[in-house]
């Protein structure tokens, strides 16, 4: 059995569904422009790799909208568990040690390598207390989701870690309770909420209200990347960046093929972006430059114009090469 597809039809996610049985199947829906979903795309395939009776599917949210709307799919990416055709459980985000716990727990009835109804092999549980607080730069392990928190604590720690614009991971506790009692004796920390940076305990919310206080939070855990710093960086990759839909070997729309044979025959040495890989970029930078349309030329940071404005050969020579 296969055990990483993509489906592209609603035909085809119930076929696969179908034939999978009784076995594990975990779909993802995800979108193209959406980065998370490619790093999951990347955990499910680590994941394919050490449950070989467990099928997992990728499937575009928007390119199957009746299946979306079926199952109330709102945002991505986010997993669906099946088994015998039924949903049998959920997750939201870009959650990797939950949707890898997930995995783990919801196969054991499904069969492993001894046949169906046998138990697969047990990992250490200090290997995998190691393996879940290093899944992410900073791990958050609390009671319920960053969308869903289940108790006062985990609630205050994770609005602190949106205040002060952390990127965290979390793990719900109330999952796994070997994970739950586990985590107290290895990092000999008896409540919870439970933050790790790099691998190393930080401590729980009074550590982290304490760090916030001094103004060491930010220096301490990992900063959320804004779309206003992604843009500047990407804006200033090069001296001269170029946005347009497809790439210097593939222009995917007439002006910004126009614009190519522009730059290509001024001399100029350029690189591009392309939009149509990046809808978070693609929307962000009409608002950020105020100008609605693609391609957008840029030098030295600072935006140029459009088609029309490289058109005119020699404000191009002029204005970029002495750059």
């Amino acid at each position: 059995m296969a055990t990483l597809v993509e489906a592209t039809s609603s035909q085809q996610f119930e076929d696969l569904l179908s034939k999978a049985g009784k076995f594990l199947t975990v779909v993802h829906f995800q979108a193209a422009w959406a980065p998370q979903c490619s790093q999951m795309n990347d955990v499910m395939g680590e994941l394919a790799k050490e449950n070989k009776h467990t099928m997992f599917v990728k499937l575009e949210a928007e390119a199957v909208p009746e299946v979306s709307e079926k199952y109330e799919i709102t945002s991505v990416p986010t997993f669906l568990f099946f088994k015998g055709g039924q949903k049998i459980d959920r997750l939201d985000g870009a959650h990797a040690p939950e949707l890898t716990n997930k995995v783990q727990r919801l196969s054991v009835s499904s069969g492993g390598l001894g046949g169906p109804g046998a138990e697969p092999p047990k990992e250490d549980l200090n290997e995998r207390l190691k393996r879940l607080i290093n899944a992410a730069p900073c791990m958050l392990f609390m009671k319920g989701s960053p969308q869903e928190p289940r108790c006062g604590f985990s609630r205050q720690i994770v609005a602190l870690f949106k205040d002060h614009a952390i990127q965290f991971s979390s793990f719900d506790i109330l999952s796994d309770e070997e994970v739950r009692g586990g985590l107290k004796t290895f990092s000999n920390w008896p409540t919870y909420p439970q933050v790790y940076v790099n691998g190393e305990l930080v401590g729980g919310l009074d550590i982290v209200k304490e760090l916030a206080e001094s103004g060491e939070l930010e220096n301490t855990c990992p900063k959320a990347v804004t779309l206003e710093h992604r843009l500047k960086s990407t804006i200033n990759r090069s001296p001269v960046m170029l946005f347009m839909k497809g790439n210097k070997e593939q222009a995917k729309c007439g002006f910004s093929l126009q614009i190519l044979e522009i730059m290509n025959s001024s001399g100029v040495e350029y690189s591009t972006f392309d939009i149509l890989e990046d809808e978070e970029v693609r929307q962000g930078l009409k608002t950020y430059s105020n100008w609605p349309t693609y391609p957008q030329l840029y030098v030295n940071g600072e935006l140029i114009g459009g088609l029309d404005i490289v058109k005119v050969r020699s404000f191009l020579v002029n204005y970029i090469k002495p750059c």
